[in-house]
């Protein structure tokens, strides 16, 4: 006969309470990542190569670009604008026909991408509904912004040609003052040409708030972009900018114009864009000399003109030797970006931040340099106490919504009701 083992009354009680106990609190990592899984992460400003669109070389492989469907999937990047950039050129026919053909060549790019290389892996978004749908589906997610309204040349009738091949955001100038606007590069010589916009800007603007396309605020200058929230009947955006209050770099924006933004209900998309996140120490001489004679071998020298298409890889490879031989002053960190968001969030509220990148653009801090590296950024915002809700907001919510509300004040202007 079997003898029954009895505990004291002591012991069972403490047997009891153990096996009650709530199982442990998830670390903060895992916490984070639980958050980052949930939201929809949407970074507003990635540009792209349409060599990079091919049917031999694509983003469902792991290319040398910060961006692709690999490290999307492997940093948890949901969706992104992938951007039709085209440099200041000449404001002459000639010069508006190149920019033109270039524009096209890149939204043929990204219709490429997710009509023919990837439709199971990515499809285009042209309404925030659309985003969160295909996002729901487990595709990533691509929507089209245009950098740079100089492809337009004279004709207006291109703002609706743009945005029914997709563009969804548009900014009147880029680096060196357009057709339609001044640019913040400006305020390097106190040179400009039109004193914020000209007439065929504020049209511009009204066309696009007439066919529902976001007004984006980060290149022009501070005078065109307080000239064009004034004006603008829906939020506008600054796709990819931070906080010139903490780095006082002229591609920031002011306490004056982040007022204007938060008045006019639009988004600032803080940029983890090294040089605007952190202002430096100027070069050293040795490797200013470098840089500027690397430059001038690729035939990069001449004005504000950003790097072509042809020559950015091969640019970065060069630079990535050149840092080698002559380091540069240490990276900003994702610490530091987030410290942008901070400063945001406190001037402006939660509803008027977001979060972009500018990679394959010259983007990238250390931490987030790239999108496999995304959950970082999450990380950092779970960290300093953002709550999920929060981090939604930021991540894609402020954007979405102002996405709805644009196109919700283009139906009415359509309708006659404003």
């Amino acid at each position: 006969m079997r003898r029954l083992l009895l505990l004291p009354l002591t012991a069972l009680a403490t047997l009891t309470a153990f096996c009650a106990q709530a199982p442990p609190e998830p670390s903060l990592e895992d916490r984070a990542r639980a958050i980052h899984d949930r939201v929809i992460t949407l970074d507003t400003h990635v540009d792209i190569n349409p060599r990079d669109f091919t049917a031999e070389r694509n983003y469902t492989q792991r290319l040398e670009s910060q961006v692709n469907l690999p490290k999307m999937k492997e940093g948890g990047l949901d969706a992104a604008f992938l951007i039709v950039y085209v440099g200041q050129g000449s404001l002459t026919p000639e010069g508006y026909d190149r920019a033109y053909t270039q524009a096209i060549e890149k939204f043929e790019a990204i219709h490429r991408l997710t009509e023919q290389i990837a439709p199971e892996q990515i499809e285009l978004a042209l309404t925030a509904a659309d985003v969160r749908r295909i996002n729901a589906a487990g595709k990533k997610v691509a929507l089209i912004g245009v950098e740079n309204a100089y492809p337009l040349g004279t004709d207006l009738s291109r703002v609706k040609e743009f945005y029914d091949r997709g563009g969804r955001y548009m900014s009147l100038a880029h680096n060196g003052h357009s057709q339609f606007a001044d640019s913040n590069t400006g305020e390097r010589d106190s040179q400009w040409m039109h004193n914020g916009l000209n007439e065929l800007g504020r049209q511009v603007i009204v066309e696009m708030n007439r066919l529902g396309m976001m007004v984006d605020v980060s290149h022009p200058s501070k005078q065109s972009n307080l000239q064009a929230i004034k004006m603008s009947k829906a939020p506008v955006i600054a796709s990819h900018s931070s906080a010139r209050a903490i780095a006082d770099h002229s591609r920031n924006m002011d306490d004056e114009q982040l007022e204007a933004l938060k008045a006019n209900g639009g988004v600032i998309q803080t940029v983890a864009f090294d040089g605007y996140v952190k202002i430096k120490p100027p070069d050293s001489p040795e490797r200013a000399a470098a840089i500027a004679k690397l430059r001038l071998d690729m035939g990069l020298q001449g004005g504000p003109q950003t790097q072509a298409d042809a020559t950015r890889n091969e640019f970065r490879k060069r630079m990535a030797a050149l840092d080698e031989q002559f380091p540069p002053a240490p990276m900003a960190t994702v610490s530091e970006f987030v410290d942008h968001i901070d400063y945001l969030v406190k001037k402006v509220g939660i509803d008027h931040v977001g979060i972009s990148s500018d990679f394959d653009g010259g983007g990238g801090v250390e931490g987030w340099n790239g999108a496999e590296e995304t959950f970082n950024v999450t990380l950092e915002l779970v960290r300093r106490g953002y709550t999920e809700e929060q981090i939604g907001k930021i991540w894609s919510g402020n954007l979405l919504r102002v996405m709805d509300e644009v196109q919700k004040v283009a139906r009415e202007i359509q309708a006659g009701q404003k």
